[in-house]
């Protein structure tokens, strides 16, 4: 692709806008950006990308920016606009950030997928083949843009990269050696259109691939195993509910390796992450390292010393015998619901924040099972409630620093508080990580109130 001269539209300037521009004015494109929020908002990053030579148009989408363009690249996230519309009907090429990074990379490309646990499994992949010593890079919605690395790219590096279903959706070429995908439920239905849309752009990672490519895919989820069928591709399974081979299972307290004979990797007991969906994270990990050459030895140790991400269910601290967990991360039901089946004692949970088309139906067996008390806050709290109505007490506060002090008054030591909200955080705050944040500071707050006493 010979992008000289050419009138390329950048919708959003986020970091991969940010990225998106740096490359397309080092390959010589006319680039132009269209961001809804205004000049204000933006402040000096407007006059910072004119000095370089792009346009800049804030405060709106102007239709005719986008029928003018040669190439239009929303970042990810960007709805789909009526001036997309327009333009794609128009026959103007629209396509993501990485189908753009794909035309020109050198490398391989481990793409990884799922509702929940691609941060997660991302990160730990990325650890597992840089301690073999492996060149490779941590990309895509958890790190660096993938277009960043283009220019220095070469045919030996291989890059990590978390994919959201946003990127997907505008793929065309884009292709990945290795594919993971970790699970599928409903997920982002305050963007695609329904759950159908949302799965067709999932699986397009996988429908890509071809004949020599790897696909790592979830034997317990049904939507994820039935892609086995979809193409010509090598597919290993990872299973926490029987043997697979190729692949990776859980036998007992041992995640075994499978593939011609099987193999102990190793105990469940030294996984330092909490939760029973991080047995699946770490098995999709281990099978990349397996399917790039990595022994089983060189794939332990890295496992054993990550200590996750934060706000991916992360204690906090113990105040007098009572558990604080951060799982603002769990930005889904079925997060929510795998949060609240890793403990098995009493919880009393934080729910809530904006709704993203979620049932919350679905909680109803888990709280049931695992919940003492609910505590609600945000937009979502009365569809919440009306879903969840008569199974536990539920009662609603207007903060954070209101939900850690209700939440210690209703706890009894050896319980749990935990937030895990199944829902975005953007009606009280910028992002999940901006939630976690404050969640943490007002329990330490608390703490310190109280009188530092650690279990």
């Amino acid at each position: 692709m010979n992008l000289e001269g050419k009138r390329v539209l950048v919708v959003g300037l986020g970091s991969t806008g940010e990225a998106l521009c740096n490359f397309l004015l080092h390959h010589r494109a006319q680039v132009k950006v269209s961001e809804k929020k205004n000049p204000e908002e933006m402040g000096q990053k407007i006059s910072f990308w004119e000095r370089k030579g792009v346009t800049v148009e804030a405060g709106k989408h102007d239709q005719k920016s986008f029928m003018e363009a040669d190439l239009i690249v929303p970042s990810p996230g960007v709805p789909w606009l009526p001036e997309l519309e327009a333009a794609r009907v128009n026959g103007v090429k629209i396509i993501s950030e990485i189908e753009l990074a794909y035309k020109f990379l050198k490398g391989k490309i481990v793409g990884i997928t799922g509702s929940n646990g691609k941060s997660t499994t991302a990160s730990l992949t990325q650890k597992i083949l840089e301690e073999a010593g492996l060149k490779t890079y941590l990309a895509g919605n958890i790190g660096t843009p993938l277009i960043s690395f283009v220019d220095n790219s070469q045919d030996d590096h291989i890059y990590v990269t978390e994919i959201s279903s946003f990127q997907l959706e505008h793929i065309e070429e884009f292709r990945v050696s290795v594919s993971v995908l970790l699970n599928i439920s409903p997920d982002h239905l305050d963007w695609h259109p329904s759950f159908a849309d949302y799965y067709e752009a999932k699986k397009k990672l996988i429908i890509s691939q071809r004949e020599n490519d790897k696909a790592i895919l979830n034997r317990d989820d049904p939507l994820v195993w039935a892609l086995k069928e979809e193409g010509k591709f090598q597919v290993y399974a990872f299973s926490r509910n029987g043997k697979v081979s190729p692949g990776c299972f859980l036998d007992g307290d041992w995640i075994v390796l499978s593939n011609k004979k099987e193999e102990k990797l190793l105990r469940t007991s030294a996984i330092p992450l909490f939760g029973i969906h991080n047995q699946e994270n770490v098995m999709a990990s281990a099978l990349v390292g397996h399917i790039l050459g990595i022994k089983p030895a060189r794939i332990i140790e890295p496992i054993k010393s990550f200590r996750g991400l934060a706000h991916r269910l992360e204690k906090v601290t113990s105040i007098r015998g009572i558990d604080f967990y951060d799982d603002s991360k769990a930005t889904n039901v079925d997060a929510t619901s795998k949060s609240i089946q890793s403990f098995e004692r009493n919880i009393i949970l934080i729910l809530g924040g904006r709704d993203k088309g979620g049932d919350f139906k679905k909680l109803r067996k888990p709280i049931k099972e695992n919940v003492k008390t609910i505590i609600l806050l945000g937009e979502a709290k009365e569809k919440i409630r009306a879903a969840l109505m008569g199974i536990v007490p539920m009662e609603t506060v207007s903060s954070i620093k209101e939900a850690v002090s209700l939440g210690y008054s209703r706890a009894r030591p050896q319980e749990v508080v935990l937030l895990a909200p199944a829902c975005t955080s953007f009606d009280m705050f910028q992002n999940f990580e901006e939630r976690g944040q404050v969640f943490k500071r007002e329990v330490l707050s608390l703490e310190k109130e109280l009188g530092k006493q650690r279990t």
